[in-house]
């Protein structure tokens, strides 16, 4: 098997292939052969080493898996070789999903929905995941709020926009001006251009996957005891000015989450959901995958393609 792995935290020039064995699952384990891994922004920052959960290099980055089962261990009674399967096993443990193949618990995976391609699939555990609980798990979303979702054309958050569409809810969204007739496309009834405008107004929910300093014009937005998700830790005086405002502000990371991806299968399989994939890279270029996201901020989800 074919991996990229790092000796050492930097930019993205430290990423190389290795050859490496291809081992056996264990018990309670699935070998998948990787045919989409998508390509997320905490790919960078682990490879950077601004956040560590594997530890010190080297390691093989990467979360999201779409492929089909080549191997079943011991005990794994709910998928066969050659089923199509996705998912996120583990996170932040190491998944390393930069691979031509992937041995994993069986438990993360579920069945690739029929006319989800494999590229979709690669794409879209970790933002969907993400995303659902954010919206129901930790938000807590009921039919008819008025819900925020920042950067809403990017990987995260054109997902995030639709679930919540699909919940009922009435969406505004944040974006830059080049992509806001995309998300206008995914049903917003609001669209800003945050270079330009910050929305005001009382949103019952507002999810934000930059977080930072950015939280504290979230909270601006939101009604006194709603509800502001963060995906990036901010900075403690937006917890203490949530508090003051009886807004609950929460930092969440996502969980390995079976039952949420059986529900992104019914909303993809219901018509409700659809993934855009900006581009698609072959596993050996993973470098240019990473600075085309950094850079060129894409719509949607980039992937590699073992």
């Amino acid at each position: 098997m074919h991996v990229i792995t790092q000796d050492n935290f930097g930019g993205s020039d430290v990423l190389r292939l290795e050859e490496r064995p291809t081992p056996a699952p264990g018990k309670g384990e699935l070998r998948v052969r990787v045919t989409a891994a998508g390509v997320n922004p905490v790919d960078a920052e682990v490879r950077e080493g601004s956040y560590r959960p594997l530890g010190e290099p080297p390691f093989v980055l990467g979360w999201d898996v779409a492929g089909w089962v080549e191997a079943v261990g011991e005990g794994v009674t709910n998928f066969a070789v050659g089923d199509r399967v996705f998912g996120m096993p583990m996170f932040p443990e190491q998944v390393a999903a930069y691979a031509t193949h992937v041995v994993a618990p069986a438990a993360g995976f579920a069945m690739i929905p029929p006319g989800l391609t494999d590229a979709e699939a690669g794409a879209l555990p970790i933002v969907g995941l993400t995303a659902w609980q954010a919206l129901v798990k930790h938000g807590r979303l009921q039919p008819g709020q008025r819900v925020l979702i920042h950067s809403g054309a990017g990987g995260f958050g054109h997902i995030a926009v639709q679930i919540a569409l699909a919940l009922g809810a009435q969406v505004t969204a944040t974006t830059s001006s080049g992509k806001m007739d995309f998300v206008r496309s995914l049903g917003a009834v609001q669209v800003f251009d945050y270079a330009r405008e910050q929305p005001g107004g009382d949103f019952d929910l507002v999810v934000d996957p930059q977080s930072g300093e950015q939280a504290f014009a979230s909270l601006a937005a939101t009604r006194d005891g709603g509800r502001v998700i963060v995906l990036n830790s901010p900075p403690d005086a937006v917890f203490e000015a949530a508090r003051a405002r009886g807004i609950e502000c929460e930092f969440i990371i996502v969980e390995p989450d079976p039952v949420g991806l059986a529900q992104l299968c019914a909303l993809f399989l219901r018509g409700a959901l659809k993934i855009t994939v900006a581009r698609r890279f072959p596993l050996p270029e993973a470098r240019a995958a990473q600075d085309f996201l950094a850079t060129a901020r894409p719509i949607g989800k980039v992937i590699l393609e073992p």
